[in-house]
């Protein structure tokens, strides 16, 4: 039956196009020069380097208009984002918003700037650039409020080193290799991080890949911030019994030094 086996053949390619499709995509193979990072007591930082190649199957030459991102996203958390007001010559807390999800690290580099990679949709939906940042706010039903607020936050993140954006900050050789450094401030958050690399060709992601990052304290850091988490009330304790030994101290001396 001629109809029967032109149906099936269309079902046939219809299966394979997928399969066909994913074969002859790019991929990426990404790493990163340390998987785990260690915060003591001397800590003053951290230089990433994320690298990797461009695999392009069956022999295609690599393609000239081949772009990369990298983003460094640290765990999230929820954040209560306080305005301070000069009243009365006092500053005191007025109003305030809460964001339920806000990466507490965001850093991200690309071979171009993000506008020139890739439309507003995607770059918002890939969360490519700190002003695509889903974050979450509980809605205060007024929008301008909502978005000072979220300016407001962003600012103090940059601030402190911890959002970033590096435009040509991704090297890549011959179309194939690429490379990136993303530098960790010193007071870093602990958590588990995601080094996402993403692969853009006429403004689509066309590949991405996802490596793991650990931070987290050890020495003497650890122990204080386990004793903190885990006996809080003693902690507490011990820290000001401590800070008034060291104050009995400092005056002892201060009178001897007078005398």
């Amino acid at each position: 039956d001629l109809h029967g086996a032109a149906a099936m053949k269309r079902l046939l390619l219809a299966c394979l196009a997928p399969v066909l499709i994913a074969a002859s995509s790019p991929k990426l193979v990404p790493d990163v020069s340390q998987r785990k990072i260690e915060i003591i007591y001397s800590f003053t930082g951290a230089e990433l380097l994320l690298f990797g190649a461009i695999l392009y199957p069956g022999g295609r030459t690599p393609s000239d208009d081949a772009q990369i991102a990298v983003v460094v996203k640290g765990p999230s958390e929820p954040v209560l984002v306080r305005e301070k007001r000069k009243i009365a010559g006092m500053w005191i807390n007025a109003d305030s918003s809460d964001f339920r999800s806000v990466p507490s690290f965001y850093a991200l580099a690309s071979s171009r700037p993000i506008a020139q990679l890739v439309d507003q949709r995607t770059a918002v939906i890939y969360e490519l650039g700190i002003d695509n940042l889903q974050l979450s706010p509980a809605s205060s039903g007024n929008l301008a409020e909502d978005q000072r607020f979220e300016e407001g936050l962003i600012e103090l993140k940059r601030r402190g080193g911890y959002y970033s954006e590096t435009d040509r900050g991704v090297e890549i050789s011959e179309g194939v290799l690429y490379r990136a450094r993303i530098a960790i401030p010193a007071r870093v958050p602990v958590g588990r991080y995601t080094a996402e690399t993403f692969l853009i060709e006429r403004g689509r992601v066309v590949a991405a890949a996802t490596r793991e990052i650990e931070i987290h304290k050890s020495g003497m850091e650890a122990f204080v911030a386990r004793a903190a988490e885990r006996h809080g009330v003693l902690y507490g304790l011990t820290a000001v019994l401590l800070s008034l030994a060291l104050g009995w101290a400092a005056s002892v001396a201060f009178r001897r030094l007078r005398e």
